[in-house]
């Protein structure tokens, strides 16, 4: 156990938004509403799942939607109170402390502020281990448990409880609910017993998105220096280097609630022959070199400024911006049967096997 206070959320922020994966929200809007709540209320307490009982009840809450549209909605700020307790009260169970559903700049931080004006204690945990844009795209459901009950609301003050016959029909109606209310809403969902985050959650995430975040932010001043700082990042993540280069070109769009696109960036340099496209729908997808690929879902593909290595979201991709594409390897139960057919690139519709990303790095390298 131990206490998360503003240097721990300035890290946190930046290091969830690198595991994001290009979605899950601009870090920026989602720390300043961190910091502005444990100012108010004091520093969050974060518990690994060691720490929790087995019988006690958990609940997350999480933006749905386009992460693009909070350049211009901007949260009121009661929204993630009001959707997490509307959900507790339905239920009818004490709720011992909340979760973050996902890895994400605005994902990562809704948990924080709800547990600081709550005075509850923060999981060190999350359903994913990174971004998906789908609500049934999490670890909860490849262990059979139920997204519903689940709350919604927006900022107008509109709210409600949706109960489905499955996770799939949960993301499509409140998919039809989000775009209606602007292309983005809150929701709480997929309550937990302890004993379900102890088993099905990705452990740890919380932590390892401080560290992350505190790599990245080192002040660096030299080109040794940031190659150093370039290998912990990929130490600290068993991540791989794929490629450097300039953004040439952003396709960019908003349909049924997702920001979907691809963004073209060209070598530099001695790789200035060679071209790489990332694929993303809220997170990227799908990262091909040359037309071939060199990192599918659901590894993670990492998209960082050239130099100082902060992630750029898919809603902060612009011409002329000079990036690294990085890759991580995925939490182990993504790679299972269900997990890739949750998740993998056939169902995102590219006519893709998956290969893990280590593997294909090999290739590359042969």
């Amino acid at each position: 156990m131990r206490y998360l206070d503003e240097q721990a959320i300035e890290n946190i922020a930046v290091g969830a938004a690198f595991l994001g994966t290009g979605g899950g929200g601009d870090p920026y809007i989602g720390k300043m509403m961190a910091l502005s709540a444990i100012k108010e209320h004091g520093p969050v307490q974060l518990l690994s799942t060691d720490e929790i009982d087995e019988d006690d009840f958990f609940i997350p809450a999480a933006m749905m939607g386009a992460p693009s549209v909070l350049v211009e909605k901007f949260p009121k700020g009661d929204e993630f109170v009001r959707v997490f307790q509307k959900l507790g009260r339905y239920l009818g169970k004490e709720v011992k402390g909340t979760f973050p559903m996902e890895a994400g700049g605005v994902n990562s931080m809704i948990p924080i502020v709800v547990a600081a004006q709550l005075g509850l204690p923060l999981i060190d945990c999350d359903g994913m281990g990174r971004a998906f844009p789908e609500l049934q795209m999490v670890t909860f459901h490849l262990n059979g448990i139920s997204s519903t009950p689940m709350a919604i609301t927006d900022e107008k003050g509109n709210i409600g409880i949706m109960e489905t016959i499955d996770n799939r029909w949960t993301e499509r109606l409140a998919r039809v609910a989000t775009v209606e209310m602007g292309a983005s809403s809150l929701v709480s969902i997929y309550p937990c017993t302890g004993k379900e985050l102890q088993t099905a959650s990705v452990r740890n995430i919380v932590t390892l998105s401080e560290k992350i975040g505190q790599i990245i932010r080192s002040n660096e001043q030299d080109d040794a220096a940031n190659a150093a700082k370039l290998g912990d990042l990929l130490a600290a993540t068993n991540g791989h280097h794929l490629f450097s280069g300039k953004i040439v070109d952003v396709e960019r769009g908003t349909t049924g609630g997702f920001n979907r696109g691809c963004v073209t960036i060209d070598g530099l340099g001695e790789t200035a022959d060679e071209q790489v496209q990332v694929f993303f729908q809220n997170e990227n997808l799908i990262a091909k070199k040359n037309g071939q690929p060199i990192a599918l879902t659901p590894d993670l593909i990492c998209l960082v400024d050239l130099e100082t290595l902060t992630p750029v979201t898919t809603e902060g991709l612009k011409y002329g911006k000079r990036v690294r594409v990085l890759a991580l390897p995925c939490d182990p139960q993504w790679r299972t049967a269900k997990g890739l057919e949750t998740v993998g690139p056939h169902y995102f519709g590219y006519d893709l096997e998956y290969v893990p990303v280590e593997e294909l790095v090999q290739k590359e390298a042969r």
